[in-house]
């Protein structure tokens, strides 16, 4: 690895058990739930609250953006697809007709949950925290809300280093000179596994990205990878500020008391941020491209920052 032109051909893999795979994907993502609970844990201890209500609280911030964050994907980005292939929406499944789950069930590989969509994600940690309130008289969603950015915005870095392990979300094609270029061989749209296997004669996906980087005989096929923007480090590095001042914010200033602003402040940094990134993203499928003047993703930012500027700046009473 260098740091001008950065090759990039991670094993997103960590191991398997049988049909199961651990990634590097679903460890970060794990590691975010974790922190978070930490996080918010000395929030609750600080607010009197107890950590009954809390383990409650994460078992619906859990489902929420797991359940969210997958029909986002779905409805805003695929549906095309997905409505012809119901079953894989909530299963962590794919059709392939060469591969058999469990060696009996035919036609189906298991994949794990390859599309998430952040937006989804915060639309059903909304809905999730409405519900919670429900049953939890004793909190107002605004309170939740105003204190969950704060763990969420150190997780959407969590998420997005995952996506650069996996080589997905990658940015636009830049030169080599860039400071940050990087090259991601395992770039579905740049060389899919079954072309690299086809081009090296491996049996497996790792076998021939591993070669087509190592071995000189693949030299020109390495080097007809373009190198790109890494847009998810752009995009995570920028959630770790939103989270110090979110952390600055809440425990360092009176911010905290007025009912809205950290929930607002964090719509307006955090989706700014992604509207912005967008701009050097490749699109991620057909339908984004056919949009021309924004991205999907532009566009469902928009209304996140609109609503943070109301939290923000409407009056209120501490």
């Amino acid at each position: 690895m260098y740091f001008l032109g950065i090759t990039w051909n991670p094993n997103d893999t960590l191991f398997k058990i049988g049909f199961i795979q651990i990634k590097y994907y679903n460890l970060l993502w794990i590691a975010a739930f974790a922190l978070g609970w930490y996080l918010m844990k000395k929030i609750f201890l600080k607010e009197k609250k107890t950590v009954e209500q809390l383990d409650s609280l994460f078992i619906y911030t859990v489902l929420a953006t797991m359940l969210g964050a997958r029909l986002g994907h779905v409805f805003f980005y695929d549906w095309p697809y997905y409505k012809n292939n119901l079953l894989e929406i909530l299963l962590p499944i794919k059709a392939n007709p060469n591969e058999a789950i469990l060696g009996f069930i035919k036609g189906y590989e298991f994949t794990g949950f390859t599309g998430l969509a952040s937006h989804g994600a915060a639309i059903g940690i909304i809905i999730a925290m409405y519900l919670y309130v429900r049953k939890h008289p004793g909190f107002k969603v605004i309170w939740i809300l105003d204190r969950i950015v704060i763990p969420v915005a150190i997780g959407a870095f969590f998420v997005r280093l995952g996506n650069f392990f996996n080589s997905e979300i990658v940015g636009k094609t830049v030169e080599k000179s860039l400071v940050f270029a990087t090259k991601f061989v395992r770039n579905s749209d740049d060389l899919p596994a079954y072309k690299a296997m086809q081009l090296t004669n491996a049996k497996t996906p790792s076998v021939a990205y591993s070669l087509i980087e190592n071995n000189p005989k693949f030299a020109a096929i390495l080097e007809a990878i373009p190198y790109r923007h890494p847009a998810q480090l752009y995009e995570g590095v920028c959630y770790i500020f939103v989270f110090i001042i979110l952390y600055y914010f809440y425990w360092k200033t009176d911010k905290k008391d007025k009912p809205g602003f950290l929930f607002g402040t964090f719509l307006v940094l955090l989706w700014s941020i992604r509207f912005f990134v967008e701009f050097v993203k490749e699109r991620q499928n057909s339908l984004d491209e056919s949009m021309e003047l924004l991205s999907i993703g532009q566009w469902l930012s928009i209304p996140f920052v609109l609503i943070g500027l109301y939290f923000m700046f409407r009056p209120t009473k501490s």
